[in-house]
């Protein structure tokens, strides 16, 4: 998934221009999960315009292409963080 967003990421920052700076990172992971309670809003009934699944999905996709560009360029392996931090309240295997 992180090969797929940096693709896409390279060629978007190609197109227009942008340079990616943490001001970028950090800002377009806030602005995507604002789109994905936007999404999820409307789905539940609590926000302006029309609901559609498939925009919720498509936020959560956006959203989860910049943590793992972000995590990247922090030299962050989100799996293995993950594992470590949410690993920690499992119970130990057998």
């Amino acid at each position: 998934m992180t090969e797929l967003a940096r693709l896409v990421a390279d060629a978007y920052a190609e197109r227009f221009g942008i340079a990616r700076d943490p001001a970028w990172y950090l800002g377009k992971m806030t602005e995507e999960l604002g789109e994905v309670a936007s999404a999820y809003l409307k789905l539940a009934g609590q926000g302006r315009g029309e609901a559609a699944r498939r925009d919720l999905e498509d936020e959560v996709a956006d959203l989860l292409g910049f943590l793992l560009l972000f995590a990247e360029w922090q030299g962050i392996d989100p799996a293995q963080a993950l594992r470590r931090k949410w690993g920690g309240y499992l119970p130990p295997s057998a």
